[in-house]
């Protein structure tokens, strides 16, 4: 959990990206920047840098306990080391970020570097490198007076409610690539890969929270893959499977691989092409799924809206199954040559 209530923003400097793939350079600033109402902007700049970090999702620099972390990493450290460095490591920063802005979709805008002081994470109050761009621009309306007269205007600017790339470095567990937070909402195919990956060099950390997500990937993999309607499983089967998975993570508080094949997998042909299909999952996408583990709430409350048991008939119905799978009944009607369903219900709601 990161808490910025007391967070202080001790340096912090603003230079431009331009678009690579356009020829456009990157304009660098010649020292970093003194705000003008510290309270009033100070504030809005920290809702703006720590607004977008909302889950656990925790990340670490790769090869750092190799000694083979890359740029940023670098800076980072010397950074932290001696802050004296802020400006110089910016600019590396800036020209590194434009060497890695490669892919015809990444737009140019504004890279801003921050050092803070009294971040709170997990408990723990430490020093924190942000690293943000904002690539898109929205417009806003003023409202002002002029000679007894109310006057709208237009004028254009960044959303604080919109964070478009971030990542935020806390001077924690070095040794271990240090504890750090990344969001792109931007850029979602293969020139994602840029921010996370080619100028960040992050991987995710882990965790609970990365071994509860990881874990429940899995669950929804095996629905979607192979307990599915081509291998003559209802969907209300499959629902079923579903509600029990999210039911588990919900409730408990550690996961137990006995206890999840007992309360969710039960029956031992499921579990054989549950254990080949995890198995595989492993194998195909380099995650270790633990059998046992601290289940992270947050993550569950993150992946929560992708468990979606919705039955889709014709354009007509849309039947939400949250459970009871006794309830519900498959059958054929012969006289209308169609499907039906026959749901048993208590109370209408």
């Amino acid at each position: 959990m990161i808490e910025h209530s007391q967070v202080v923003i001790d340096e912090l400097v603003v230079h431009h990206v331009g678009t690579r793939a356009d020829g456009e350079p990157v304009r660098f600033s010649k020292s970093s920047m003194r705000l003008q109402d510290e309270e009033m902007v100070g504030s809005v700049l920290k809702t703006y840098f720590f607004s977008a970090f909302k889950t656990e999702a925790y990340y670490n620099f790769i090869g750092a306990e190799e000694g083979a972390a890359g740029l940023v990493y670098q800076q980072a450290c010397a950074i932290f080391d001696d802050p004296s460095q802020f400006y110089p490591s910016s600019l590396q920063l800036a020209e590194f970020l434009h060497q890695q802005s490669n892919h015809p979709k990444i737009r140019g805008g504004e890279f801003y570097v921050a050092l803070f002081r009294n971040c709170v994470v997990d408990g723990e109050v430490v020093d924190g490198l942000g690293l943000f761009k904002s690539e898109n621009k929205d417009t806003f309306l003023k409202v002002f007076l002029k000679e007894e007269n109310f006057i709208l205007g237009a004028q254009e600017g960044i959303n604080i409610r919109k964070m478009d790339k971030g990542c935020i470095i806390f001077n924690t567990e070095r040794a271990q690539g240090f504890k750090a937070v990344m969001v792109d909402n931007i850029n979602k195919g293969n020139e994602a890969r840029f921010w996370k990956e080619d100028f960040l060099a992050l991987q995710p950390r882990e965790d609970s929270y990365y071994f509860t997500q990881n874990y429940m990937n899995m669950c929804k993999g095996f629905v979607q893959d192979v307990y599915n309607n081509e291998n003559q499983v209802p969907r209300p089967e499959q629902f079923d499977f579903l509600n029990r998975s999210l039911d588990f993570f919900d409730k408990k508080g550690t996961f137990k691989q006995e206890d999840f094949e007992q309360e969710v997998v039960r029956f031992p042909e499921v579990a054989d092409a549950f254990a080949d299909y995890r198995t595989q999952f492993e194998e195909s996408r380099g995650i270790p799924l633990n059998d046992s583990f601290d289940i992270s709430k947050s993550a569950v409350k993150s992946e929560k809206k992708h468990f979606k048991s919705v039955l889709k008939l014709d354009k007509n119905f849309h039947v939400y199954v949250h459970g009871k799978r006794d309830y519900i009944e498959k059958g054929f009607d012969a006289q209308r040559g169609m499907n039906f369903y026959k749901l048993f219900f208590e109370s209408e709601m």
